[in-house]
């Protein structure tokens, strides 16, 4: 079964008149593989987090972009052995393409397509041993470091995303996210349960 472990909480903050941002970075480890979900922007704090995994940069096999907005893809081209996977592809640094059939080669881990942040969105269910099924949801949920993070399902449902594309297309990823998940590890703020 395979084992998560969130690298970096996701944040959107202000200091000093400038904007900071970076994804909720997770490392999944299935079998003798390593995957990095949202590599983010900020290459410091990825580097210090993977090495106190004792993994390097050559290490990761696979990346999952929930989605292409900078602040979750930016550092994706610094894992020159992994290949990349977004909603439906999978592509390597030789320029080859294909479709990876939702799920990670070689494993259970489903991507699932919930689009409405960004039309081309998708979402990483994993199966663990300890938190059940997690899913690692991109910005179908995301707090800034200001806001109040809260997690009952109308809240969810009705939270504002002032960068959204479709809104009726993100209630519909939502509902199904919060169907399929025990546990959130949301794009920025931090992972909760589900309450069912």
């Amino acid at each position: 079964m395979a084992k998560i472990k969130i690298l970096i909480r996701g944040y959107v903050k202000e200091i000093d008149g400038k904007e900071f941002a970076s994804s909720t970075t997770t490392l999944i480890q299935d079998a003798d593989l390593n995957i990095i979900v949202d590599p983010g922007m900020d290459r410091k704090l990825l580097v210090s987090a993977l090495s106190e995994e004792n993994l390097s940069l050559n290490q990761i096999d696979y990346v999952i972009l929930t989605h292409t907005h900078l602040d979750h893809s930016l550092l994706a081209g610094i894992f020159e052995n992994a290949k990349i996977l977004d909603n439906n592809e999978i592509y390597s640094f030789d320029g080859n393409i294909g479709e990876h059939g939702g799920k990670v080669p070689n494993t259970e881990i489903q991507i699932i397509k919930t689009p409405g942040h960004d039309q081309f969105h998708c979402s990483v269910l994993v199966d663990t041993e300890d938190l059940g099924k997690v899913m690692i949801a991109g910005d179908v949920f995301w707090w800034t470091d200001d806001e109040e993070q809260k997690t009952d399902k109308l809240s969810l449902l009705e939270h504002k995303d002032p960068y959204l594309k479709d809104a009726q297309a993100l209630k519909k990823s939502r509902e199904k996210v919060l169907e399929l998940a025990d546990y959130i590890i949301p794009g920025h703020g931090k992972i909760f349960k589900v309450k069912k």
